[in-house]
C-alpha cells in the first residue's frame, strides 16, 4: 500500500501548454497613478508573453509647459500694452508741442497764421487721430480683448477695429507716403526750408515717419476684425471729402492754399491732383486689408473653422 502511494506521489504529470503564437493576444489598457513624480502611467498588458509595457507622461513636465505658455502670453500682452501706451504718449506730446510751441511768424510764411490755425494741416489731424486711436488701444487692452476672432467682441474692441481699419491705417500711410513723395520731388512744395528753425526735425519725423512705423507695427502685434468694406470706405471717403471742403473754405476765407503745391497747379491739374490723391488713399486702404489678411488670415480662418466645427 505504501509503495502504491509513493508511486502515485512521484508519477510524472504531463501538461499540454499551447505555443505563444497560438494564443490570441488580449490587450488591456489601464490608467493608474505612477509612483514616480506623481505622473500618469499607461499600462499596456499583452497576454502573449506575459509582458507589460509602460508609457509614462510626467505631469510635472505638462504643468511646466502650461506655465511657460501662460508666461509667454502674459509677456506678449505686456509688450503690446507697453507699445500702445508709449505710442499714445508720443502722439499726444507731438500734438501738444506742435500746437503750443511751433509758432511761425507771418513774415516767414503766411500759411501758418492764416484762418484755421494748426487745424489746416492734415498732418495735425492725423496726429490727433493716432493719439485717439492708441488711447482706444490702451482701453481695449485693459477692458476689451485682443483675441483673433472673439465670438462677442466688446464695444471698445469694435470701436478699435473700425477706427484703425477706416481711418488709422489709411490716413497715416497717406500722410507719410504723400509727404515724403513730394519731399523727394521738391521739399518747397510741402515743407519749405524757412520752416526748419520753427519745426524741429524730430517733430517732423514723429509726425511724418513714425506714423507709418507705428501703424504697421499695430498691424503686426494685434489682430483686428475687418468690418464691412462698404462702411470702411464710406468713413474714409467721407473724412477725405470733408478735409477737401475744409481746405477750400480756408482758401476762400484767407486766399491762401494750405499746401504750396496747390498754388503751382492750374484748376484742371488741381482737380486731377485731388482725384489722384483720393485714389491713392483708397489703394492704401486695400493695402492695409491685404496686409492684415497676410498676417492674421490663417489664424482667423483656423479659429473660424474650429468654432464652426464645434457648433456642428
Amino acid at each position: 500500500m505504501s509503495k502504491f502511494l509513493l508511486a502515485t506521489r512521484y508519477r510524472k504529470v504531463h501538461f499540454s501548454v499551447p505555443l505563444a503564437s497560438e494564443i490570441e493576444p488580449r490587450w488591456d489598457r489601464a490608467l493608474f497613478r505612477s509612483p514616480v513624480g506623481g505622473g500618469v502611467a499607461t499600462a499596456t498588458t499583452a497576454a502573449v508573453a506575459g509582458t507589460t509595457t509602460f508609457t509614462t507622461t510626467s505631469a510635472t513636465s505638462v504643468k511646466k509647459e502650461v506655465r511657460l505658455s501662460a508666461n509667454s502670453r502674459e509677456m506678449q500682452q505686456g509688450l503690446v500694452i507697453g507699445f500702445h501706451v508709449i505710442t499714445f504718449l508720443q502722439y499726444a506730446f507731438a500734438v501738444y508741442y506742435d500746437y503750443t510751441f511751433t509758432i511761425v511768424p507771418q513774415n516767414v510764411t503766411k500759411v501758418h497764421g492764416a484762418f484755421g490755425g494748426k487745424f489746416k494741416f492734415l498732418t495735425f489731424w492725423d496726429a490727433i487721430l493716432q493719439a485717439v486711436f492708441f488711447l482706444i488701444c490702451v482701453l481695449n487692452d485693459c477692458f476689451g480683448t485682443n483675441a483673433v476672432n472673439p465670438k462677442k467682441p466688446p464695444f471698445i474692441r469694435k470701436l478699435k477695429d473700425y477706427f484703425h481699419v477706416s481711418l488709422g491705417f489709411p490716413i497715416a500711410m497717406f500722410v507719410g507716403v504723400i509727404f515724403w513723395g513730394l519731399m523727394f520731388i521738391d521739399r518747397e512744395l510741402v515743407l519749405p526750408k524757412v520752416l526748419d528753425p520753427y519745426f524741429p526735425r524730430w517733430l517732423n519725423h514723429l509726425m511724418h515717419t513714425m506714423i507709418i512705423v507705428t501703424t504697421v507695427l499695430e498691424m503686426i502685434v494685434a489682430p483686428r476684425q475687418y468690418p464691412k468694406r462698404s462702411r470702411n470706405l464710406g468713413i474714409l471717403t467721407g473724412f477725405m471729402l470733408m478735409y477737401l471742403v475744409w481746405i477750400h473754405v480756408i482758401y476762400f476765407k484767407s486766399g491762401i492754399w494750405v499746401y504750396p503745391v496747390m498754388e503751382v497747379l492750374t484748376l484742371p491739374l488741381r482737380i486731377v491732383f485731388i482725384a489722384m490723391l483720393l485714389v491713392v488713399c483708397m489703394v492704401l486702404y486695400f493695402v492695409g486689408e491685404a496686409l492684415d489678411n497676410y498676417l492674421w488670415g490663417k489664424k482667423y480662418n483656423t479659429k473660424h473653422q474650429t468654432s464652426h466645427t464645434k457648433s456642428k
